[in-house]
């Protein structure tokens, strides 16, 4: 029997990586006002990641949450990369507008596991994590040196995560990743709980998702959660399309497509994009980034929102979703 220890209140919940600067420089103060935002909204999972900021979003998740109820909340961070105090002139060119002063290296060791759990708990003050995602271990982030870091990976951070879970350290672990091929690496040599899956599953992008990933999960027992379940913003009317400022041929019409099927039943995209993904058995719950309160609150008006049946017919007669992909059945 896996984990449940995503239950029907952390359906909804919220993620770091615009916290961590990855689209603006938000302050400190904006930062508590987002998390503010979020637990006045009644949002109980907090997931972030020591990769985001280069340490910055996972301690400002510590520093909010560090007077709440600790069996009131989820938290969930990462592992997989080693943090270091570097001078300012040295910090490496990320996709973070003002990270703090550190580099890193990828290491998927039992020993650096271990570590970086030590160190996520002292930057955050929390006394415990609940599930720890192995992140970026993916061709996206570590190129071809991906058989290398995932034969690590194997050796250490699958069995050292499996035997903190059993002892009672977390409460489950899995991946957390861009790609579909490490989660289905992860199942095959490991006995992950929850995989946290971004970029691949979405309202406007999910056939391969539908037919590889969702079927091995549900046999594996395991649980996702959806990141990035907004493409990184363009389903909101951003102009970037998965953390990339170039949008794939074709994906414009398609949202203007569905946006003016949304308008025609009184939706938005947002209402849409999250019940698609909540209506597939394997996800149990979505963590979308907020870069200002406003959007904290609009997911969880969108949460409680309920999308017409006839609208998901309508997208799949009109072939702009899979018509194998799950969706909300009638109220």
């Amino acid at each position: 029997m896996k984990s449940q220890t995503l239950t029907e209140k952390h359906r909804l919940g919220i993620g770091g990586v615009a916290i961590g600067t990855a689209f603006e420089n938000i302050t400190d103060e904006q930062a508590h006002a987002i998390l503010h935002a979020a637990w006045d909204t009644g949002i109980r999972y907090y997931d972030t990641s020591p990769w985001y900021g280069l340490t910055k979003s996972e301690r400002r998740f510590g520093e909010f949450l560090k007077d709440k109820n600790r069996n009131d909340f989820i938290f969930s961070t990462k592992v997989g990369r080693l943090f270091h105090e570097v001078l300012e002139s040295e910090v490496p060119p990320t996709m973070w507008k003002k990270p703090l002063s550190y580099d890193f290296k990828h290491d998927y060791t039992a020993d650096a596991v271990k570590k970086s759990i030590a160190d996520s708990l002292q930057r955050t003050g929390l006394n415990h994590i609940d599930i720890v995602y192995i992140h970026d271990l993916s061709e996206d982030q570590v190129g071809d040196r991906y058989p290398y870091f995932l034969e690590q990976a194997r050796k250490g951070a699958f069995k050292v995560l499996s035997e903190l879970r059993d002892q009672g350290i977390i409460k489950a672990w899995g991946m957390g990743v861009n790609k579909i091929e490490p989660i289905l690496d992860c199942i095959e040599s490991a006995d992950p709980d929850i995989c946290l899956s971004a970029t691949q599953y979405s309202i406007l992008e999910h056939e391969d998702a539908v037919d590889r990933l969702l079927p091995e999960v549900k046999k594996a027992g395991v649980k996702l959660v959806s990141g990035a379940g907004y493409n990184s913003g363009y389903i909101a009317g951003r102009e970037r399309y998965n953390y990339k400022d170039v949008i794939p041929k074709g994906m414009n019409e398609k949202r203007s497509r569905i946006a003016a099927i949304a308008k025609k039943y009184n939706i938005d995209m947002i209402s849409a994009a999250m019940h698609f993904v909540l209506a597939a058995d394997e996800f149990v719950s979505i963590i979308p980034g907020a870069s200002k309160p406003e959007q904290v609150q609009h997911n969880m008006e969108a949460f409680h929102t309920s999308v017409p049946f006839d609208f998901w017919n309508e997208l799949k007669a009109e072939g702009l979703i899979y018509e194998k992909a799950q969706v909300p059945g009638r109220e």
